[in-house]
């Protein structure tokens, strides 16, 4: 996929899961114990590979625009009188994103290696 369908996945993705961030949660739907943290880690792992795809930046860019983001969810959050602001939902988000790069590179290191070792 081009450049540009990737900035505007990462630009829908964005506002479609601000709208969801913000909005009211029924607690009695959510049974699973700590659901709220995978969704954020889950989250922020796609964000980062539509952001990673969108724009060519050093990887610590992304950390930090992301990481913005993921501080500024929480600090809204915490200003709705339906929602909660969570630090364990920051570090979820933040391990999202770490995770995605992390797993990024290494795939990326392997596959150079596996292509290096077909052309020898």
């Amino acid at each position: 996929m081009s450049r540009r369908i990737y900035q505007a996945l990462f630009i829908v993705f964005i506002i479609a899961c601000s709208l969801l961030f913000f909005k009211e949660v029924k607690s009695s739907l959510v049974s699973i114990s700590h659901i709220d943290k995978v969704a954020h880690f889950a989250v922020f792992f796609v964000l980062t590979g539509f952001l990673k795809r969108a724009v060519k930046a050093p990887f610590w860019l992304y950390i930090v625009i992301l990481a913005a983001y993921g501080a500024g969810v929480e600090y809204v959050q915490g200003m709705l009188p339906h929602r909660q602001a969570s630090f364990a939902d920051f570090v979820a988000d933040v391990a999202g994103i770490l995770s995605y790069l992390i797993i990024s590179a290494v795939w990326h290191k392997r596959y150079a290696k596996a292509k290096q070792s077909e052309q020898a």
